[in-house]
This record gives C-alpha cells, structure tokens and sequence, in this order.
C-alpha cells in the first residue's frame, strides 16, 4: 500500500558531460556579483574615508581649530604623538586622543 507510491529517483545520464560545470559556475555568478556590488558601493567609500581621515589627522598642526567627537571646539595648544591640548575657553585646555579630532574647521571658526 506505501510502496506504490515510492520509487527511487535514478540519476540522469551524463549525456553533455561538460553541462554540471557550466551550470555550478552559473549558480555562483550571482553571488559573486553581489560581492562586487559590496565592494564598490560599501567597502571601497569606506577604505577611502578612512584614508582620508588618517592624513587630516596626521597633518594636524599647532593653531587649527578642531572639532572633536565629544562635541568640543577648540585650538590645538600642544601636539604629542598621541595625544592633543586643545584650548576650549580662554585658560581651560583639555588632552584629547588624535583620533578624537573628526574635523579641522576654518580659521576664525572658534572665537
């Protein structure tokens, strides 16, 4: 009574030969074009912000006004390998990281 309906699925013969290859490489196309849209559209801008933002950091010079991530502006005092002093106020100087810095504004930006 079960049995009727359950025949094994034999596989078909190898008639092309060459087709089996053919048809994996077409089923992986569309992830590699995925991963080549990733790039370019994600990867790529990233790498290149951060490129740009190593050379803003490393280009820092006493006398330019910043912007840090914390929300303070200010001009650079002191320079030390890692670290920055960074006038807030008249007489108030803060220490912040280099890579606290996310943007150097215009001359005159800080009063």
């Amino acid at each position: 009574m079960f049995f009727s309906s359950a025949f094994a699925q034999t596989a078909p013969a190898a008639a092309a030969g060459g087709t089996d290859m053919m048809s994996s490489l077409t089923s992986m196309l569309p992830l590699v074009l995925m991963f080549g849209v990733l790039y370019f559209v994600m990867i790529r801008p990233q790498m290149k912000r951060q490129k740009e933002q190593r050379a803003m950091i490393d280009a820092l010079a006493k006398g330019d006004e910043v912007a840090t991530s914390g929300g303070f502006l200010g001009k650079i005092t002191k320079l030390g390998d890692s670290y920055l002093s960074v006038e807030i106020a008249s007489g108030v100087e803060i220490q912040v990281q280099r890579s606290a810095v996310v943007q150097v504004l215009p001359k005159g930006t800080v009063k």
